[in-house]
């Protein structure tokens, strides 16, 4: 019985890419899903699951993204203190203002898979609530 050996992929062209995605007037769901890919590198040949091999992404305007139908009163957000009674909500229209960088983040987060590069791959995210950003030296 001949077992063959799994070897390590070489990944020789690691350096990553800087993207902007300007969220205004893009579907929530739909950005995210881009997000996600571009953060995994799913886009690239050299992909492979257990090694960070995506790109670093900036995402401005995040205050003017969209949500579909009436998800923007419809779509609540929970959370809880830990003591009792200490649930609170919250709906999408309400966060957006308050917390527009944590309507994003939430959103791609939960399209990442569960592991421990998850929290490598948010670090790769930079959002920012109008047009400004200091990332213009890295973005070609």
């Amino acid at each position: 019985m001949n077992i063959t050996k799994q070897t390590k992929i070489a990944i020789t062209d690691n350096k990553p890419n800087w993207h902007v995605v300007d969220a205004k007037g893009k579907v929530l769901g739909r950005i995210s899903t881009e997000i996600a890919n571009l953060l995994m590198g799913k886009g690239k040949t050299t992909f492979v699951r257990n090694y960070v091999v995506g790109d670093k992404v900036v995402v401005i305007n995040a205050s003017q993204v969209e949500v579909t139908r009436n998800k923007a009163q419809n779509k609540k957000y929970y959370w809880h203190s830990g003591f009792p009674g200490g649930i609170s909500k919250e709906t999408f229209a309400t966060r957006l203002v308050r917390r527009p960088k944590q309507v994003i983040i939430d959103s791609v987060r939960r399209m990442l898979p569960v592991n421990r590069l998850t929290s490598i791959f948010l670090n790769n995210l930079y959002v920012y609530p109008g047009e400004e950003h200091p990332h213009q030296g890295q973005i070609k």
